[in-house]
């Protein structure tokens, strides 16, 4: 069995995993698991360390899907979505939420740490800088609703960012400490790895095609077998609608699926790398239009980017990124990138990511909105204490009903134009 993987950095650099076998026939099981991301598989690891059977079925192999496309930033915040936003919506659910985010750094390195994950992983710390005077301003702001809340973020000024970026080019930002990055593709192998010697069960090629309550039991069909298990976690994120459109349509059609273009320079030299980003944290800074790198084991810089349109896009987005990387860092030159992927991330009209009940024992989330690796791996956790009894309002699960795009399929159409509009928003300056 074969299933073939994006040409990416990560699929080149990644330690090879057998497939599992496909479901076939009947199988029961106490935690179903729809999906071998991080959340999938995060899921079926805290379900197994809570002593409860746990099955993992997924349509094409473990971190085939987006945990196993992005740039492996380790990000303990989200894109637009404040803390004291989280508590005014959702109350005491929105503070618990609040605590997920802010930990879920920590959560992914220390699940690294304690099973010893070859992963590539790097605790460095994640940097978000200011591009522009005004920008500081809600640096600032940001800074200070965390360590509300209790986190270590801290702001840095000009120089102060100069000295940990290497280049004058921004203007101060935010640093959280418990940030940093990782080979996607390989933590996601690692986490199976993982899960399967704490004795769940992984089916890959293995779509999920339907799912139904019936009794006490969910019945999650596939093309070869069924599964019959007293819980259900959906982790298909970005790609729920993806190999099986009549999956879950409504919670489908509540996120957009958005291309996000990755790539990897030639690895940088050692004089000009311990110039360039000496502390190796991890980049992306306040930019709609964002702005994103860091450094892989190999000294590569890893970035990415976005353009409008279909035509030529892997070159133009290359060359996008590279233009971007030169103008940070002259000293670099114009870099070759050696390696172009895509994925897809899914993106809802307020960039908060949303929980949803399925029926009894049934849970989902959506959303990640460019930030899944350390969220993703964090709810997974959460999900499972659901499924395995832990009561819900000791969890970070502020449950929502789905609220599907009108027009989905205009809406995805159309939703790559919404970088014309960051774009202008970029160059308009900010008072807080």
């Amino acid at each position: 069995m074969v299933v073939e993987f994006p040409k990416s950095l990560w699929a080149a650099t990644a330690p090879e995993r057998p497939l599992s076998s496909p479901l076939q026939g009947v199988e029961e099981t106490d935690v179903a698991i729809i999906g071998a991301g991080f959340t999938g598989l995060s899921a079926a690891i805290e379900a197994r360390k809570r002593g409860h059977a746990a099955t993992v079925i997924e349509g094409k192999a473990a971190g085939w899907g987006a945990s196993g496309r992005n740039n492996g930033q380790v990000i303990p915040i989200l894109t637009s979505a404040e803390p004291d936003v989280w508590v005014s919506r959702y109350g005491d659910a929105g503070k618990r939420m609040v605590r997920l985010i802010g930990n879920s750094g920590d959560v992914l390195f220390d699940l690294v740490r304690e099973f010893g994950m070859q992963a590539e992983a790097e605790q460095s710390g994640w940097f978000q800088p200011a591009h522009s005077p005004g920008r500081v301003k809600l640096s600032q702001k940001r800074v200070d609703a965390w360590q509300r809340h209790g986190f270590p973020a801290e702001l840095k000024d000009a120089k102060a960012c100069a000295d940990l970026l290497g280049t004058e080019f921004w203007y101060g930002g935010m640093y959280n400490p418990t940030g940093g990055h990782i080979n996607p593709l390989a933590l996601a192998r690692e986490m199976a790895r993982v899960a399967e010697h704490l004795g769940a069960v992984i089916h890959e090629e293995s779509p999920a095609t339907s799912f139904e309550r019936v009794g006490s039991q969910w019945i999650i069909k596939t093309p070869k077998g069924t599964l019959k298990a007293r819980a259900l976690i959906m982790a298909s994120n970005a790609y729920t609608g993806e190999l099986a459109p009549r999956l879950a349509p409504r919670i489908a059609r509540s996120i957009v699926p958005v291309l996000s273009w990755q790539m990897a320079t030639e690895p940088v030299g050692d004089n000009l790398r311990q110039k360039l980003l000496p502390g190796r944290q991890a980049v992306s800074d306040t930019r709609g239009d964002l702005r994103f790198f860091r450094y892989d084991a190999r000294n590569r810089l890893i970035t990415g980017g976005a353009v409008i349109g279909s035509i030529d896009v892997a070159n133009r987005v290359r060359r996008k990124a590279a233009k971007n990387l030169t103008e940070a860092f002259p000293e670099l030159g114009v870099p070759e990138m050696t390696h172009v992927w895509s994925g897809y991330i899914g993106m809802n009209w307020d960039r908060f990511p949303r929980v949803h009940r399925l029926g009894p024992d049934g849970w989902a989330w959506i959303g990640c909105n460019g930030r899944g690796v350390a969220l993703g791996t964090s709810l997974g956790r959460e999900l499972a204490r659901a499924a395995t009894g832990q009561p819900e309002d000791e969890l970070a699960l502020p449950v929502t009903e789905p609220h599907p795009f009108p027009m989905h399929g205009i809406v995805r159409r159309v939703a790559p134009t919404y970088l014309t509009w960051l774009k202008r928003q970029d160059h308009k300056e900010i008072n807080l």
